[in-house]
């Protein structure tokens, strides 16, 4: 195991000692990943005392050993749940916790049924989460590099965009032009929304051609070596009225607000409440129909969250998305949202493509 997953380990540990558990069962994949390294789509992590043991199946028995080179590695022939429930019973009793936001009913069932009466299930939330929210410099370099190929695609599809081209062509070639510069793909579902489509805020893409005279709305990120970026720009085809270049200008207001309040020490509801503020003094509040931000990471979507009576602090290490909006029905919707890591002294921006207001 790297210096990098065997402190991870480490701390997952100490955590384990100071509740008392003897041990924790990781099932989510992005959790076994940041402990350990393997990418597989298929595994499970028992984290104890001794050497972490990860259970997966023949398909991986390679790549298994290849990631997680200090990793006891079994494959199992019975189910993944059968595999950890065995090995457990045959160690006799222990407090053993497990991830309830990650593990089914029947999952649970399974691991009950087959380790016996001598282990203890207990559920041990958001261990490794709370371990990842907070980023090391290596960490921040990598999400950097996912921000930066976003804002590469955004400006070379941005030639695209003009009149008569479907949501769905301009989904497509985003993907295709990530994929090209070296993504492993999108972190999320790309959103292409023109139109009155805009005011939807997780608007999928649609056969819809884009009109003069209306808002596009563009949200993508990549995932680049395991991490992830995370983009918002609008534009306009065509000459904005007065009344949209006003609205662009208080949804980036807000974003400086909050981008302001962000720091360590600042309670991560308040940093919401910065650009609810803002939006509110424009007349716009109501508009305003979702919470700030979130971590992103490994993920796209990770702690901390930016949101109304979120009372978990900043802390140095934190990237996360800053992205008011505002919707109106009938019209459409203006988001603008960067990735923003929480440093000594200062805050950086990890994305750069523009930010001022684009009439195409």
């Amino acid at each position: 195991m790297g210096s990098v997953h065997a402190s991870r380990v480490t701390a997952v540990r100490r955590i384990l000692a100071r509740e008392r558990f003897d041990a924790l069962l990781v099932t989510h994949l992005s959790n076994i990943l940041y402990l350990c390294g393997f990418s597989g789509s298929s595994g499970a992590l028992l984290v104890g005392r001794g050497r972490p043991v990860l259970f997966t199946d023949g398909r991986y028995s390679i790549q298994a050993r290849e990631e997680a080179s200090d990793v006891r590695v079994m494959i199992h022939p019975p189910s993944l749940f059968t595999a950890v429930g065995d090995f457990l019973r045959a160690r006799g009793r222990q407090r053993v916790g497990f991830e309830p936001a990650h593990l089914s009913v029947a999952q649970a069932g399974e691991l009950r049924s087959v380790s016996g009466k001598g282990i203890r299930w207990l559920p041990a939330a958001s261990v490794v989460e709370d371990l990842r929210a907070i980023k090391s410099p290596q960490e921040i370099a990598l999400i950097r590099g996912a921000c930066r190929l976003a804002s590469q695609v955004f400006c070379d599809v941005l030639p695209q965009v003009k009149p008569g081209v479907r949501e769905l062509e301009l989904a497509a070639e985003i993907e295709h032009q990530m994929r090209r510069l070296g993504a492993s793909g999108p972190s999320c579902e790309t959103i292409v929304a023109s139109g009155r489509r805009a005011a939807l805020p997780h608007a999928r893409p649609t056969a819809k051609r884009l009109r003069k005279n209306e808002l596009v709305v563009f949200d993508l990120g990549v995932i680049l070596r395991h991490y992830c970026s995370d983009l918002t720009r609008t534009v306009y085809l065509g000459r904005a009225p007065r009344k949209i270049r006003e609205w662009y200008r208080a949804v980036g207001e807000a974003q400086a607000a909050a981008r302001q309040a962000l720091r360590p020490g600042a309670a991560t509801g308040d940093v919401h409440a910065a650009a609810r503020c803002v939006l509110e003094g424009h007349g716009l509040g109501r508009y305003f129909v979702h919470s700030l931000g979130h971590g992103l990471g490994l993920e796209v979507h990770e702690e901390p969250r930016l949101a109304r009576g979120q009372k978990r602090r900043v802390e140095l290490g934190h990237v996360v998305t800053l992205e008011p909006g505002i919707y109106v029905p009938e019209v459409g919707g203006i988001r603008l949202e960067d990735d923003v890591a929480v440093l000594f002294h200062r805050t950086e921006v990890l994305t750069d493509a523009p930010r001022d207001f684009l009439e195409l």
